[in-house]
């Protein structure tokens, strides 16, 4: 069977299983899920294709939340417009970030990254809407497209899948484009892309906001399915999250955070009745998939099943020799 065929069937069985999910599973959990992992994998879409690594990306995730479910609270009823608000901001901050982040390299851009994020955790403590340490509350859930009522989970959990769906396929399609190939050629050598006559900071740029975007995403569908922003959501925790699901997951890999979202947020779950044994668990964990998995779980396996392809494409031509 041919490696595409499988892949075929990898998506099928994943959206089956998706499909199937709210009617054996508790749908909001399932939600949770899958925000967390759309706003893992804008954070791999930045470090694993594009290079940069940011310390921040709560903020994207935290702030397209409030101002998503502010909109609903005082604008509007309908919940595209909430979630399309949500992504605008939070593009713009991450436009206004990029702007100047992307004029230093390494641990320096990083550190301006956290530090535009603690800036904007301050403004959610600070600003009236925001509710400050209690957060923006009571959101109501919005109707989509003014016949979509989301006040059923099962309905919600439809609604969400396909707004988390359509973030992944805009990942999948910038990775695979020449826009994505332009972004992995500065990441390997960027001083190779500057003498072939890229504009390196406009790619890295447009990819920076790409990412924040499609985190403002997450952060927009988890407060209308919630009905809650907190401190939390824009939290330095939260961005330390985002990395770690993607380590645990896989780096460089579209199915890594969602693979690492899966393990982390049902050990959160399991664990609900000790939450002091939360961090040490996840650290273990952390420890193990570095430990015996140096590219995560995704992508050890997909060494391990290219090694295998190859070794088969390998059999017959050695044996006609």
């Amino acid at each position: 069977m041919s490696s595409l065929t499988y892949q075929r069937l990898l998506w099928l069985f994943v959206g089956a299983a998706f499909l199937v999910a709210p009617f054996v599973a508790y749908p909001l959990f399932i939600i949770k899920m899958l925000c967390v992992a759309l706003l893992a994998a804008s954070v791999n879409f930045l470090v694993g294709y594009a290079g940069l690594l940011s310390f921040g990306h709560a903020m994207f995730f935290g702030s397209a939340g409030y101002i998503a479910g502010y909109a609903l609270k005082t604008w509007t009823g309908e919940g595209l417009i909430g979630v399309l608000a949500g992504v605008a901001v939070s593009a713009s901050i991450g436009l206004l970030t990029g702007m100047l982040a992307i004029r230093r390299q390494g641990v320096y851009f990083s550190m301006i990254t956290l530090a535009f994020a603690q800036v904007i955790y301050f403004l959610a403590l600070r600003l009236p809407f925001t509710g400050g340490e209690d957060g923006l509350q009571s959101v109501a859930r919005p109707v989509f497209l003014g016949f979509i009522d989301t006040a059923d989970n099962q309905t919600l959990y439809f609604v969400a899948l396909a707004l988390i769906g359509f973030g992944f396929w805009c990942i999948w399609r910038i990775v695979n484009s020449p826009f994505g190939q332009v972004l992995t050629a500065i990441r390997d050598n960027e001083a190779r892309a500057i003498s072939l006559g890229y504009p390196v900071n406009r790619y890295k740029l447009i990819a920076f906001t790409l990412s924040a975007a499609i985190a403002g995403l997450a952060g927009s569908v988890k407060v209308i399915s919630f009905g809650l922003a907190t401190l939390t959501d824009v939290g330095w925790g939260t961005s330390g999250d985002a990395l770690l699901i993607c380590i645990v997951g896989g780096m460089q890999t579209l199915w890594g955070p969602l693979i690492g979202a899966v393990l982390i947020v049902a050990l959160e779950h399991l664990m609900v009745s000790t939450p002091e044994m939360v961090q040490i668990v996840q650290g273990l964990v952390f420890v193990t998939v570095v430990m015996l998995f140096r590219k995560g779980i995704v992508g050890t396996w997909l060494v391990w099943w290219r090694a295998r392809q190859a070794s088969g494409d390998a059999l017959p031509s050695k044996q006609s020799s």
